[in-house]
């Protein structure tokens, strides 16, 4: 396949990553209770900042970890099976997002379960500076590992099929599209945009977006199959 479909296949992986709210949510919650202690908008913007690196960070890390592992068990010419398998998974986990990825609730509850969702409720007010909400944004991207995990996967697949100087271009493509949501939630509170509005929002198009994401997985996971299953046993490249 050509280096730009590649770069397509990884950054649609990463958009459809951008689409899940976990990391959203809790960017908001820690933003609303800076707000709530009447902190200065500069202070804010340095939280929201530290807690966006973290999962741009973890995003980075994640993505290279998932292509080292695989380019040093496959090598750089992944199998069909293995390429099959990650379809099937993309598509099992987009019918769970559509299934499971938001509670039956008013508001905007996500799967996880609730004693972790009070975990993050109580870190996201305890924290106070840049390096704490860096960890905070490392550590929620992690947790999302389960939804994520299929996305990792074909995006590491693809990337060992490229040459080094385009693996580094997939991965900086993956870590910048990845982050969009929260780069666009950034750029609202930055500007002045109230967090209620912010939150009305998401609660109003939260349905949208599941679908949204659910869509995306499946369709993915029928593009890399056509274009890496059955495109070499019908003869094609």
């Amino acid at each position: 396949m050509d280096i730009l479909s590649s770069l397509f296949i990884i950054g649609f992986a990463a958009l459809i990553h951008a689409s899940f709210q976990l990391s959203v949510s809790v960017l908001t919650l820690m933003s609303g209770h800076a707000i709530s202690r009447k902190r200065s908008h500069a202070k804010l913007l340095r939280l929201t900042t530290g807690y966006i690196a973290g999962a741009k960070v973890a995003s980075l890390l994640l993505v290279s970890f998932v292509a080292l592992v695989l380019i040093n068990t496959v090598g750089a010419t992944p199998p069909a099976a293995l390429w099959a398998i990650t379809t099937g998974l993309l598509v099992g986990v987009g019918v769970s997002v559509w299934l499971f990825y938001y509670r039956k609730e008013k508001g905007t509850g996500l799967w996880i379960p609730r004693s972790f969702a009070r975990h993050l409720e109580e870190r996201s007010r305890a924290t106070q500076n840049g390096a704490e909400s860096f960890s905070l944004g490392l550590s929620t991207v992690f947790s999302e590992i389960v939804f994520i995990i299929g996305l990792l996967l074909v995006a590491g697949l693809t990337l060992i099929t490229l040459e080094p100087l385009w693996q580094l271009v997939g991965i900086a493509l993956y870590t910048v599209v990845s982050s969009l949501s929260l780069l666009i939630v950034w750029g609202l509170i930055g500007s002045g945009h109230s967090l209620s509005k912010i939150q009305k929002w998401r609660e109003a198009n939260k349905y949208f977006l599941q679908f949204v994401g659910g869509a995306g997985l499946i369709i993915l996971g029928f593009y890399v199959y056509v274009s890496y299953v059955l495109a070499p046993v019908s003869g094609g490249v």
